[in-house]
């Protein structure tokens, strides 16, 4: 097969394993990839597995075409894969991203609900990153669009920028989000989550991913969002996070790590067609 669907949440991935597929991909072929009216059509692409010392590795790309350092439900989809293909033995995967070091267990291989360790979260603005001089980020003004919003930065192995409102909706979210994404204060771009508190453990967000736009869910979103409202004294340890896509549950350790949970689903299998092998490959 060329290249295998999953979604988690509605946030949909395209898996492609470079053993069984050869194509190149440039930002070109990504972008023509993930478009949903030329393209096979996704929210990103999982290009692997890869081999590195023994090791395996993951490339994961946004559908703009750049590529990305981590991603939560991207994690869990490639945790499916990589379980489903024989890649791995038992019930427990782990691989490397750019944005560090996974590991992910399935839980149910019923349901694929599976328990992904994202590494530490961090606070610090200089491995965000976030301009200016060190520090955390932390209920810093920012202003968009002549109002004022206050944020709080941390970093998944991806940068996220958490701003928590009373009320929020996808509306204000894309209002917001391209501003924010480019903002100046962000070097490498950022991801934007409008949080809601719920009570001591339960969150609503809205998303705009970096690369990718407007957002139904995202595993780094929500373990950034968890965080930054752990941080502020917002909610406890155990959190549910709820998505337009679904919910996550998050879990912050007294050392800042967290795991997250939850469901992926299959959506398809295929090939490329030849006539779009030669669009591919005229881009």
């Amino acid at each position: 097969m060329d290249f295998y669907k999953y979604h988690g949440l509605g946030n949909d991935y395209i898996v492609i394993d470079p053993a069984k597929n050869g194509i190149t991909l440039s930002p070109e072929t990504i972008r023509l990839i993930c478009d949903r009216n030329l393209g096979i059509g996704s929210d990103g692409i999982l290009h692997g597995p890869f081999s590195d010392n023994g090791a395996i590795s993951v490339r994961i790309f946004n559908p703009d075409g750049s590529e990305a350092e981590k991603s939560g439900n991207g994690a869990r989809i490639f945790a499916r894969h990589l379980h489903e293909h024989g890649h791995v033995n038992g019930d427990t995967a782990a691989f490397n991203t750019l944005g560090g070091p996974i590991t992910a267990r399935v839980l149910d291989p019923a349901s694929y609900l599976i328990k992904v360790n994202m590494g530490a979260c961090i606070f610090d603005s200089e491995r965000i990153p976030v301009s200016g001089p060190r520090r955390e980020v932390m209920n810093e003004p920012i202003e968009i669009g002549g109002n004022r919003y206050l944020m709080t930065c941390v970093s998944m192995g991806n940068p996220h920028c958490v701003i928590p409102l009373k009320a929020i909706s996808r509306e204000l979210a894309c209002e917001l989000g391209p501003s924010i994404e480019r903002h100046p204060l962000f070097p490498n771009r950022i991801n934007m989550q409008l949080a809601q508190v719920i009570d001591r453990q339960s969150l609503r967000i809205e998303i705009w991913e970096r690369g990718a736009g407007y957002t139904l869910a995202s595993g780094s979103s929500s373990c950034a969002a968890a965080c930054a409202a752990r941080r502020l004294g917002l909610v406890d340890g155990s959190v549910t996070v709820h998505m337009p896509g679904g919910t996550l549950l998050i879990d912050i350790g007294s050392d800042w790590s967290v795991s997250m949970t939850g469901p992926v689903a299959s959506v398809s299998e295929g090939n490329f067609t030849p006539e779009l092998r030669k669009l591919l490959a005229g881009v």
